[in-house]
């Protein structure tokens, strides 16, 4: 049984990615991932304002007492921490990539286009195999228009693309007016791959005491529907890799993101719920599911169900498949 893949011009042994999480974090955890089996690893995200957080706390350090007069001994000048956020870090992408055996992808959270160029070179240079852009972006302000929270994700991805030579990829948010348009233009710009989706981690609101309320969870299955749907939408038109993170909890759900046409799946929370061992559990339950039909290769089936048609055949199927879950359900129908 073949259960090769390709994604991002990687050659996968099989399509079941560790995505990124407190399970990529470290040199240990990632190593344990590894070893579990999965067949590429997202190392958990950098994010800008974590690594500019601390260069405003350094410089501010080191500014203290200028203006009054050094000790004899040793000078006014506050030590400097010799190792930074982002060098630790680095650090742990460089020996994870001379050492995991699989693939290690960048995860990057930028927040400035110079952020974003500037930790991209950085990555490359430590290791990565391909880098992840991960846009997550709230537009909260109500004179920003769509056209241009659009316009600086493409910005962002060319400017990327111009500082580094591995494959770039884009995790996108769903909260777009035209996903596939997006999606079209994002590849147009260069991404060797879509990731679909990001996934929107909302605060509540805590009554004892009043106040936000920072707690994550995790996914169910339920939420693979919306990545598989575009998945399908899209990856016969839109020639690049796709991965659908969100949801992926089963080696089932894993079959069905391969049958809407993408290359990978992306696990997070099945791997938190149940730790990295379950790797070996979800990889069983894909081979079984092929065994039972006789499926030889993953190639074999990948994309059976995407969408052949005409974008508006799509859509109308769609639609039918709503008006469905509409009716299916009694109290929906009344």
């Amino acid at each position: 049984m073949n259960l090769e893949t390709q994604y991002l011009g990687l050659s996968l042994r099989h399509p079941i990615v560790a995505s990124a999480s407190p399970l990529t974090v470290d040199l240990d955890h990632i190593l344990r991932v590894a070893d579990a089996g999965a067949a590429a690893i997202v190392m958990a995200s950098i994010f800008e304002e974590e690594i500019a957080a601390q260069e405003v706390h350094d410089a501010a350090l080191f500014e203290t007492g200028e203006d009054s007069h050094p000790d004899v001994n040793g000078g006014y000048f506050p030590a400097v921490p010799q190792a930074t956020v982002l060098d630790g870090r680095l650090s742990v992408l460089r020996r994870a990539a001379e050492q995991a055996g699989v693939p290690v992808i960048a995860s990057l959270n930028g927040c400035t286009q110079a952020g974003w160029v500037h930790f991209a070179r950085k990555l490359e240079q430590a290791g990565a195999a391909a880098i992840e852009l991960n846009f997550w972006h709230i537009a909260a302000n109500p004179d920003e228009t769509g056209a241009e929270v659009e316009e600086r994700f493409i910005a962002i991805l060319k400017a990327v693309k111009t500082e580094v030579s591995i494959p770039v990829s884009v995790k996108l948010p769903p909260f777009f007016s035209a996903p596939g348009n997006m999606a079209k233009r994002l590849v147009e710009a260069g991404a060797s791959g879509l990731v679909l989706f990001n996934r929107f981690y909302e605060p509540g609101l805590d009554l004892h005491p009043v106040a936000p309320e920072a707690d994550a969870q995790l996914s169910t299955s339920y939420e693979l529907r919306l990545p598989l749907i575009w998945t399908g939408l899209l990856s016969r038109r839109l020639q690049t890799s796709f991965a659908v993170s969100g949801g992926v909890n089963s080696g089932e759900d894993v079959v069905r993101c391969l049958l809407a046409g993408a290359d990978v799946a992306m696990a997070t929370s099945a791997l938190l719920r149940h730790g990295s061992g379950f790797l070996s559990t979800m990889l069983a339950e894909m081979q079984a599911w092929m065994e039972a039909r006789s499926v030889e290769s993953v190639a074999a089936f990948k994309g059976q169900l995407a969408a052949h048609g005409t974008a508006q055949a799509a859509e109308t199927f769609l639609r039918d498949q709503y008006r469905r879950i509409l009716s299916s359900t009694p109290a929906f129908g009344q």
